[in-house]
């Protein structure tokens, strides 16, 4: 494809990129005056409300990766893609505010290897940062490449120069600010990214004529072919674009990966860690998981009426021939149908804006696991917390260097979000194993507890190159020949869970757990929660957990 873009900015588009632009960098070195400890700079001080705590929470994980790769994953999937905001999501952020939260904040810790550090020990806690930290840079470098995406698109800037420009900005107002910083510009694009992005939907919908014009065109389109139903047609693998049956979508997805990402992904964790009190903490997932059910508007919604409306057939990235456009590229296809100078800006800042929410949610969360759960024990004991602050500021911008060099990666897959769930089937379903049930279950010990975190991470990776290089196990590790990539990952996802449990249940009943007394304020049964006070019925986070999975069941019935 050439270097040339599908639409000219004009003053105007470039005055709003350009205010963006200064806004960040403003916001990040007026906060470095408030992130001077170690405490400030990795945990926000531990000041921000539950709104705060929410809307970055749900931010952090709204990046130009999810707009550009859920949207095209919705160009190649139908409506399934769906799944991952709302049984992919909901039920966990439900889960992590009522059940979870309480220990990650109750232990104090400032990340969930620190939890495992509390639990197990050193040797659980630094397995689970270095695959914690391998993971963020790989994900950092998806998150470039997305942006570089769009700036080739729609701009026709040289990727590689889109790739730099961006990154340096997020590393000098993360380095800057550390957690403040990230914080308080991932609530800012979060209303940037909505505003922005919330008028392809409605630009396409009017075009279309509404939900079923939109439909109906998408079937005469791609006749034969279910893309705008959740539920119905996933009874067979062979039924649906995804290739995916519902035991995946449920177990793999709902009950694996969505539950491993939303309580011990350290990215989205952290945010909630920096609430003010208990109170916030329980509260944040459940106003984020409100948002969070509207995203497909802005993310599957323009992936919809890219089958509808577009004018030539979207490819694989990994099979992409000269003057074809990939999966990766309907949005700004999108954007370059219907914004013209101004809104153009607005869309683009927006796009930007979702790359820095991303990015620096990956940044900082590899800044703080680096410098706290590898550098300072393993490398460095007893240096001044000055020092450490200091350690984080300069990793931020290592960590980005390295991601550049992963952003070329992405490219091998056939869409952004493929790549995703292949890394989350790796590093978070094994991981989810290993914190539920050193969270649930006294009797889990250390040295089960890092056996089975390594025999899950392990064995998924095994089975990923299992199938790469004898296609035919497919058939095997995702229980069809009929199976696409994201089915294959949530099967992966699943099996590499239980194996994660079985070791750990097998090695811990070989080996001695911890006293009660070392296990109070980290396990159920041994921890004292404390109280919320007499608070009236609508101030609950138990009632607003309620009314969120009544709110999500009804989406599943209406789009069945």
């Amino acid at each position: 494809m050439t270097n040339e873009g599908m639409i000219t900015l004009k003053a105007v588009d470039l005055a709003i990129i350009a205010i963006y632009f200064l806004a960040v960098l403003s916001i990040g070195f007026y906060l470095k005056r408030f992130a001077q400890t170690g405490k400030d700079f990795f945990m926000a001080g531990r000041e921000m409300t539950a709104w705060v705590a929410g809307l970055s929470f749900v931010s952090a994980n709204l990046g130009s990766l999810e707009l550009l790769g859920w949207a095209g994953s919705s160009y190649q999937y139908g409506i399934l893609a769906a799944h991952w905001y709302w049984i992919g999501a909901i039920p966990a952020m439900v889960f992590l505010a009522i059940v979870m939260m309480p220990f990650y904040y109750i232990s104090k810790t400032h990340s969930v290897p620190g939890y495992l550090t509390l639990r197990y020990d050193r040797a659980a806690g630094g397995l689970s940062a270095v695959t914690f930290a391998i993971m963020t840079i790989l994900m950092s470098g998806v998150n470039m490449y997305a942006m570089a995406v769009v700036m080739k698109v729609v701009l026709g800037w040289n990727i590689h120069f889109s790739i730099w420009v961006s990154s340096l900005t997020v590393g000098i107002y993360v380095a800057s600010g550390g957690l403040y910083s990230a914080i308080f510009n991932e609530v800012l694009q979060f209303f940037l990214i909505w505003f922005g992005a919330l008028l392809v939907p409605i630009f396409g919908l009017m075009e279309t004529g509404g939900w079923k014009g939109m439909v109906a065109r998408i079937q005469q389109n791609f006749p034969g072919q279910d893309f705008t139903h959740l539920w119905s047609g996933l009874g067979k693998f062979q039924d649906n674009p995804m290739g995916m049956h519902w035991t995946g979508i449920v177990f793999g997805l709902g009950a694996i990966v969505s539950m491993g990402y939303w309580t011990t992904d350290f990215l989205v964790v952290q945010r909630v860690l920096a609430a003010k009190d208990i109170r916030s903490a329980k509260m944040a997932p459940l106003i984020g998981a409100f948002f969070k059910m509207a995203v497909p508007l802005i993310v599957i919604l323009p992936g919809l009426l890219g089958l509808a409306v577009l004018p030539m057939h979207l490819f694989p990235e990994s099979g992409l021939q000269a003057g074809q456009h990939s999966y990766n590229e309907v949005l700004p296809l999108m954007l370059a149908r219907y914004f013209g100078p101004g809104l153009l800006g607005l869309g683009v800042t927006a796009l930007v804006a979702g790359f820095m929410a991303g990015m620096a949610g990956n940044v900082s969360a590899f800044a703080t696991v680096w410098t706290y759960d590898i550098y300072r024990p393993f490398l460095r004991k007893t240096a001044t917390d000055h020092h450490y602050v200091s350690m984080g500021r300069w990793c931020t911008m290592i960590g980005l260097v390295i991601s550049i060099g992963t952003a070329y990666l992405a490219m091998g897959f056939a869409s952004i979000m493929d790549y995703v769930q292949a890394l989350f089937s790796f590093f978070i379903a094994p991981l989810f194993a290993t914190v539920v049930l050193g969270m649930l279950w006294k009797r889990v010990t250390a040295a089960g507890g890092f056996w089975g975190l390594l025999a899950g991470t392990v064995s998924s990776v095994g089975m990923f190159l299992l199938v790469k290089f004898n296609p035919a196990m497919l058939a095997v590790i995702a229980l069809s020949p009929h199976a696409k990539a994201l089915a294959e990952d949530m099967y992966r996802a699943l099996w590499s869970c239980l194996i994660g449990v079985a070791v750990t249940v097998a090695v811990s009943l070989m080996t001695k757990p911890k006293t009660e007394s070392e296990l109070k304020g980290l396990v159920y049964g041994s921890t004292v929660l404390p109280k919320e006070g007499d608070l009236p019925l609508t101030k609950r986070p138990l009632f607003w957990a309620v009314v969120v999975l009544a709110i999500f069941v009804i989406l599943q019935w209406i789009f069945w």
